[in-house]
């Protein structure tokens, strides 16, 4: 495998001197992107950085040119060969801007999930970064059930989306979205299958619904990491999963918008 140009871990940029290896740190994000990265390529990876220099923009620093730089050096600084997902951030407090490069995780074709329905405690929910910690916590709840993801739900009961993922359903011919009013991030890959969806002639709903209308549908769970999953079992009470029938095609044009990073 090619070595990238910058080591596995944590890297800190700065205007003077660029990428640069550091010690591990943790704590909170004010803004965080990630997205698969395969042999050099990636899906949507201008809409990635549009969604990241906006939630620095958001956070009030810093410099947008300086946000613009960082996202250069660490485009040309990511490996061409190998699977990955590489993590851009804002940390919370020092303002640093940091590339966390990450060997890609397993990835599945569908996903069980947890239908409990989790409160959403987010405190930023339209901006990924601040509440990760929150939501690692609730999927690891999901995992004590048998379940890989657990789906938020609002005070009202209405499906939100998943603790890492956007959520999709099918109603008869139609593509179910909950409305962009309700506190939901804009998922990168959530707007590239709409976009398809609108090329094509699907009909596109944003629809409220409680877990229990989603007995029986087709559901999908949608990231950057993993694609299009639909999912294949409920945990947690008494639904069933819905045949998968539209997935197919949608996962394999999905594949397909894998394009190579920028040379500059």
């Amino acid at each position: 495998m090619t070595q990238p140009a910058i080591a596995e871990g944590l890297s800190t940029w700065s205007p003077e001197r660029g990428l640069t290896p550091s010690s591990a740190r943790s704590g909170r994000l004010l803004v965080a992107d990630s997205w698969l990265l395969r042999d050099g390529r990636v899906r949507g990876f201008d809409r990635h950085r549009e969604r990241f220099l906006r939630g620095c923009g958001e956070c009030g620093a810093p410099p947008l040119e300086q946000v613009v730089e960082f996202w250069k050096d660490m485009a040309a600084a990511l490996p061409r060969t190998g699977e990955w997902f590489p993590r851009v951030e804002l940390a919370a407090g020092s303002l640093e801007l940091r590339l966390r490069l990450r060997h890609a995780p397993a990835r599945t074709a569908d996903v069980r999930v947890w239908a409990a329905g989790q409160p959403d405690t987010r405190t930023v929910p339209r901006r990924k970064g601040p509440d990760l910690d929150a939501l690692a916590r609730v999927r690891g709840r999901a995992s004590g059930t048998g379940a890989d993801e657990a789906v938020l739900i609002a005070p009202s009961g209405l499906v939100l989306e998943a603790a890492n993922s956007s959520l999709v359903w099918w109603e008869d011919e139609t593509l179910c979205t909950p409305p962009p009013r309700l506190p939901i991030l804009a998922g990168v890959t959530m707007a590239l299958v709409q976009e398809r969806a609108a090329n094509i002639g699907v009909r596109v709903a944003h629809r409220e619904r409680s877990m229990a209308e989603l007995d029986g549908r087709e559901v999908w769970l949608v990231n950057a990491l993993h694609g299009i999953r639909p999912v294949a079992a409920w945990t947690g009470r008494p639904m069933t999963a819905g045949p998968a029938v539209h997935a197919p095609e949608w996962r394999e044009w999905l594949e397909g918008l894998m394009e190579p990073l920028p040379d500059n």
